[in-house]
This record gives C-alpha cells, structure tokens and sequence, in this order.
C-alpha cells in the first residue's frame, strides 16, 4: 500500500471529506489530491514535503514516523551517509564538529556500508547457528514470497528475529497482504521500521514489552508468547497495539 493510498484510507476513517482535512491543516485541497495520488512534485521541496505529511498525520491520528518511513521509501533517493540516516532515525546523536569529509568520500562509504549489511544479512538468512546482530533503526525488506496457490493465504517465505531480551516474544506473519510495520521497545527503542512483504514472517522479542503500529491490519496474524491472538483490525487500517510478559 503506498502512502499515498495511507493518506486516503486513514482521512476516511477518521470521516473526513479533502475540504475537512484542508480546513484542518492549511493545505490545499488540490495538493491534498495529490499527494493523495502519491504525487509529491508540488509541495516545494523535501522539507516542505517532510511538513505536509507530519502534519496530516497528526490531524488523522497516525504516527507521523509511518508516513515518513513510507515517504522516504517511494519518494527519496538514497544520496545520504550511514551516519545521517542513523541520526535522523534517532539511533545516534548528530557529532557535535562538523565533519571535514567530502561528500564524495561520504557517499563511497555509505555504498560500501549498505553492500556490506546487504551481504551480511544474506549470510545470516541462510545459516541459522549464527546469532542475529544487533537492529538499525530500519531493517531490510524481507524477499517477495512465492505466489500462492490460495487468494486468501500465503506461505511464510522468511523468518527474521529482532531480540533485545527474552522477557516477551512477538511473531507478525503478513499472511494475505503487505504492510507498513514499525516496532519498538519499552525504552522506545525502534526494532523495526519499514513494509513487510505478504507471505513473510518476522519475529521479535525484548525483556519487558513490544509496541507495534500496523499500517494495514487485516493483512496480518500475530503470534504473542506463543499463543495466537484475535484480528487486530481490518485491511488498510493503522493500528497501535503493546504487548508484554503476560500478555
């Protein structure tokens, strides 16, 4: 689902028409249909862009950092440093000199980074002795899984574990659609932020709770210490569910 398809159905479930939400944001009716279309050319640059979203999101109740994350996905090309996206996603503080590093240098290293991750998560999919290394503020996308012979269901196609302790253990399978997912800790620590891919399984576990927000919740099944749990929602809507110990 692309955000501007979030856009859409998080404004009609909270019952607004494109005149309600522009009265409530100052934006344009007309750019409001744009970007609702997933076209972002008008809104006058990146930051101003960055600002429409945050703020339609407040006005709609949704997590601002879903919009983003979906924003940054289909909309933003990847010309930034390893450190600037680790900063921006809150996992590090900015350094407090300004670095006396050409951007040249800059985007050779930041290739090089992504390469290396790209392979190490390769090598580990495929030998399960090995530990799981410790989470970025954005894991990868799982691979597309193998169509399926059912409308309704998909098979999981991968499984990949987040943990920061054992006291709580969370497995989301995307079983009959895709969807944004981010995944945090109770420090608030974020485990995960991105799509997961339909037919793919992820697990997760820390010491004392998990927070999730869902963007299409009817495409998945939760599994929380071992125990399956009831539908959190329908398709296409966000929703914020925490689980812990005894949950």
């Amino acid at each position: 689902m692309s955000l501007g398809s979030l856009i859409t159905q998080a404004r009609k479930s909270a019952g607004l028409s494109i005149e309600d939400l522009s009265a409530a944001t100052n934006i344009r009716g007309s750019l409001l249909r744009e970007m609702e279309a997933d076209s972002f050319s008008n809104c006058g640059g990146e930051t101003y862009a960055r600002g429409h979203i945050r703020n339609i999101a407040t006005k709609l109740g949704v997590d601002p950092l879903i919009f983003i994350a979906a924003f940054e996905e289909e909309q933003m090309q990847v010309d930034r440093s390893m450190q600037d996206l680790l900063v921006e996603k809150g996992v590090m503080k900015e350094p407090q000199e300004a670095r006396k590093v050409s951007w040249k240098v800059l985007a050779t290293i930041s290739v090089s980074s992504l390469f290396v991750v790209g392979l190490a998560q390769i090598i580990i999919s495929n030998t399960s002795s090995l530990d799981i290394p410790e989470p970025i503020a954005t894991a990868s996308e799982s691979a597309s899984p193998t169509p399926s012979t059912s409308a309704s269901e998909a098979t999981p196609t991968e499984e990949a574990t987040v943990s920061t302790g054992t006291g709580v253990e969370l497995v989301i399978f995307a079983a009959r659609g895709k969807s944004w997912l981010f995944v945090s800790d109770a420090s608030g620590r974020t485990l995960f932020s991105g799509q997961i891919a339909r037919g793919t399984t992820k697990t997760f576990s820390t010491e004392v709770s998990l927070n999730i927000k869902v963007g299409n919740a009817g495409g998945v099944d939760l599994t929380v210490n071992g125990k399956s749990v009831d539908p959190i929602g329908a398709d296409g809507e966000v929703v914020s569910v925490s689980y812990g110990v005894d949950s």
